[in-house]
């Protein structure tokens, strides 16, 4: 396990983690448990600026920066207590990972114990759905497509080439360099606000749409219904936006309609609805792994 020092680097990475976290103050809660855990501002800072600055971001990198973030993450978010379930998830995920052109990435899937409708994945292959949306999940084939949608955000580094992006670059090298590198309340607020800045612009659309596309690509070669995500959008419509457990989500991503609008371009004729899943209860599928 990392030093606790070194967990206070994912502070940092949070603010560049674009798949929506639905609750609003979870940086507060974040940013929280790595106070006190690192000796002054100016180290954590000092720490976090190679990695964002970095400019080739290699695979072990990659790795060590999602399991720094998920450590901290699971610091204010737990895990589900329910063996079965994350055995379930975890093994869902890992077949729908193997399917992909980086099937060796250490992917590891789990359920946080939020209300909260939203799925997020951390560069590396850690990939997490709330209890929320597995509540409202109506067969295996719609877990699929969500779970799906994440890998592909892994698989096509869309967290990386976030981190490694100039706009962000310049913003962590200023706070760095300047005068509170020795005032960590002043540093803390900074971060939380860069944190929030960037939740509330997700990534980037297209980045958003690729996931979507590439989502139902995995999702038909694990043998699954591809139309499982749009099966999800079409509930997302429904939806209030206003909705505190689904406020961020549509904030940081693009409209359902619009989602669905473009999945419709490239999914038209090009895939059969497969049999076996698409009907099939995920109260049933989840009883073979509660035995």
């Amino acid at each position: 396990m990392r030093t606790l020092q070194k967990l206070a680097i994912a502070g940092l990475t949070l603010v560049l983690c674009g798949s929506a976290i639905a609750q609003g103050g979870i940086f507060g809660q974040i940013l929280d448990a790595t106070r006190g855990k690192t000796g002054v501002a100016g180290d954590l800072l000092d720490k976090a600026k190679p990695i964002i600055e970095n400019s080739g971001i290699d695979e072990p990198r990659e790795i060590e920066i999602g399991n720094e973030f998920a450590a901290v993450l699971l610091g204010a978010k737990p895990l589900l207590n329910d063996p079965a379930l994350q055995r379930y998830v975890n093994t869902l995920g890992r077949w729908l990972a193997s399917q992909t052109e980086r099937p060796d990435l250490p992917w590891t899937f789990g359920v946080l114990d939020d209300v909260g409708f939203n799925a997020f994945a951390t560069p590396g292959g850690k990939i997490f759905v709330t209890k929320g949306l597995l509540a409202r999940m109506r067969n295996e084939a719609e877990l699929v497509g969500v779970l799906s949608h994440e890998i592909a955000h892994v698989v096509l580094k869309h967290h990386v080439n976030a981190m490694q992006s100039k706009a962000w670059t310049d913003v962590f090298g200023d706070v760095a360099g300047s005068k509170l590198k020795g005032n960590f309340a002043e540093v803390r607020g900074m971060v939380v606000n860069l944190g929030k800045d960037m939740l509330t612009k997700g990534l980037d659309k297209g980045d958003e749409y690729a996931a979507d596309r590439v989502g139902v690509v995995i999702a038909a070669r694990a043998g699954f219904d591809p139309y499982g995500l749009p099966a999800v959008l079409q509930t997302l419509q429904s939806q209030n936006a206003q909705d505190g457990n689904f406020s961020l989500l549509f904030e940081t991503h693009p409209s359902p309609t619009d989602r669905l609008d473009n999945l419709d371009k490239v999914m038209r004729n090009r895939f059969e609805s497969t049999n076996g899943s698409q009907g099939r209860s995920f109260n049933d599928r989840f009883k073979e792994f509660s035995r």
